[in-house]
Formats: C-alpha cells, structure tokens, sequence
C-alpha cells in the first residue's frame, strides 16, 4: 500500500477504503476515521483511529491529536443521537499487555454504557452479544453524524 499503511492491519485497510460496503468506517475525516468495533463490547462501541500507521500517543503530530479529540467529540454526540446511553467510556488501549488487540495502530475506543449494563472491568475484557447488525449500526450513524 502507501506509505504508512501496513498490510494485514484492518485499521490501514479501512484507512485505505479498501473494504467497500463491507466497511464499518461511520465518519472519515482527513487524518482519522471514526470505524464500528467489529467484536464490540455494547452496541455502537465505535473506535477513533489515526490515518497514519502509528502505535504511540506521541507520535502523532498537534493536528493529527486535534482531530483525532474532534472525532471523539462528534462520536459521543452520534452515539447520543442514536442511542441514548447514559454514560461513555473513552480510551485508549496502548500497547498489547493493556488488552490492545491492534497495538501496532493507535485507536481510542468510545463505549456507551447504560445503567445496570455491567460493571466496567468486563467492558475491557469480554465480548458482548449485540442486538444489531454492524452494517445497520453504522449506517444510523451516519445518518447523524454531525458535521
């Protein structure tokens, strides 16, 4: 691919537009997308990733973080549209020990939570069933997505 995609990283492909209608991206701005989590924790579990193939917060550049922190803004605000959670987890997963599946690729995750839906370790750990088709998700996400 081009220069800062790796092969094989889902992250790069969907950077690339490289999946098509199978693609889970809900947003895409110039140096960071905004993609469903494919094995989500709760429905709408959306992850903010850098363009660029990168694995360390400091690595991106003040324009790059900027966006990237405007992209979890206008995330919170589609979920919140669509969904009505009552609360948010938002972070960022760094380096494979802390649970990073695709540590290589710098991605936050933005998780809506509702009251009495569990407790926050298994967020971080378990694999949720989802109510929804992925591609329905992110479609209703689109729709909202502000601009």
């Amino acid at each position: 691919g081009e220069a800062g995609t790796q092969e094989g990283c889902v992250f790069c492909a969907e950077a690339a537009g490289e999946l098509g209608e199978q693609s889970l991206a809900v947003h895409r701005g110039e140096q960071g997308f905004v993609l469903l989590n494919k094995f989500p924790y709760a429905s709408g579990h959306l992850m903010v990733a850098s363009m660029r193939h990168l694995a360390e917060l400091s690595d991106l550049t003040r324009d790059e973080a900027a966006e990237l922190h405007d992209l979890t803004t206008k995330s919170i605000a589609a979920l919140r549209a669509v969904y009505s959670p009552h609360a948010f987890n938002v972070g960022w997963n760094l380096g494979q020990v802390a649970g990073g599946s695709i540590a290589a690729h710098l991605h936050e995750h933005v998780v809506p939570r509702w009251s009495g839906d569990t407790n926050f370790m298994p967020v971080l750990a378990d694999v949720k069933v989802v109510p929804e088709h992925l591609l329905e998700t992110r479609d209703r996400l689109r729709a909202v997505w502000p601009s």
